[in-house]
C-alpha cells in the first residue's frame, strides 16, 4: 500500500508536469500571436505577446523552485532524478523560446506601417513546423518516448534549409532596391528567430532522448535513425 508521503511525491511530479505543459502552451501561444501580429500588422497582438512574457518567465521560476525542491528533500533516484533533472534544463529553453517570440513580436511592431516585401508564406510555414516540434519534443518528454524526440531533431533540418532559401531571397532584394534594407533586415531576424525556437526544440528533445535511454546524442555529426 502506498504511503501518505508516496502520495504526495507523485503528486508533486504530477504538478511539476503539470507546469512544464502549461509553460510549454504559453510560449507556443506566443509564436503563433506573434506570427499572426506580423501578417496582420497587429501591434496590439504583438503587445500582448511581450506582456505575456512576464508569465512564462514566472512559470520558469516556479518550476525552477520546484525541480530543487523535489531534488533537497525527496532524494529521487534512477527515473524521477533524470526526469526532474531533464525539467529543470528544459525550462530554460522554453524560458529562451519566449524571448525569441516577444522578439518578433517587436519587428512586427516595426514592419506595422511597412509594406510586405512579399506576401509571407514561408515565414508562417517556418513557425509552423518549429511550433510542431516544440509541441511533439515536450510530448516526448512527458510520455518518455525516445523516438518521436529523435523525430523531432530530425525536423530541425527542414527549418535550417528554409531559413537559407528566405536569406537568399532577402539578399537579392536588398541587392536590387537597398532602399528596402531595413525593412529586409527585420524579416531576416525574424526568420533567425524561429531558427533559433527550433533549435531550442531540438536541444529539448536532445535531452529527453538522454533522460530515456542514457545516451547522448548532442554534438554528433550525423543524428542517428534510432535509438
Amino acid at each position: 500500500m502506498a504511503t501518505h508521503t508516496d502520495k504526495r511525491y507523485e503528486e508533486e511530479l504530477a504538478d511539476l508536469r503539470h507546469r512544464v505543459l502549461e509553460m510549454g502552451g504559453l510560449v507556443e501561444r506566443q509564436i503563433a500571436d506573434a506570427i499572426r501580429a506580423l501578417v496582420t500588422q497587429d501591434v496590439g497582438l504583438a503587445d500582448a505577446v511581450v506582456l505575456k512574457d512576464h508569465d512564462v518567465n514566472r512559470l520558469d521560476v516556479e518550476i525552477d523552485e520546484l525541480c530543487i525542491r523535489l531534488l533537497a528533500l525527496r532524494q529521487p533516484a534512477a527515473r524521477d532524478l533524470r526526469f526532474i533533472t531533464t525539467a529543470l534544463k528544459i525550462t530554460t529553453d522554453l524560458e529562451r523560446i519566449g524571448d525569441r517570440a516577444a522578439s518578433i513580436a517587436e519587428r512586427a511592431k516595426e514592419l506595422q506601417t511597412e509594406p510586405q516585401l512579399k506576401p509571407y508564406v514561408d515565414i508562417p510555414r517556418m513557425a509552423e513546423i518549429a511550433t510542431r516540434m516544440l509541441r511533439e519534443s515536450l510530448d516526448a518528454f512527458v510520455r518518455y518516448d525516445a523516438d518521436l524526440a529523435l523525430a523531432v531533431c530530425h525536423e530541425d533540418d527542414v527549418v535550417d534549409k528554409l531559413n537559407s532559401q528566405i536569406f537568399r531571397e532577402l539578399v537579392s532584394f536588398m541587392l536590387e532596391d537597398p532602399a528596402v534594407i531595413t525593412r529586409a533586415m527585420r524579416v531576416l531576424f525574424v526568420s533567425k528567430y524561429l531558427e533559433r525556437i527550433a533549435d531550442h526544440a531540438t536541444n529539448i528533445s536532445e535531452m529527453v532522448v538522454f533522460m530515456v535511454k542514457g545516451k547522448s546524442i548532442r554534438h554528433v555529426s550525423q543524428l542517428p535513425a534510432s535509438v
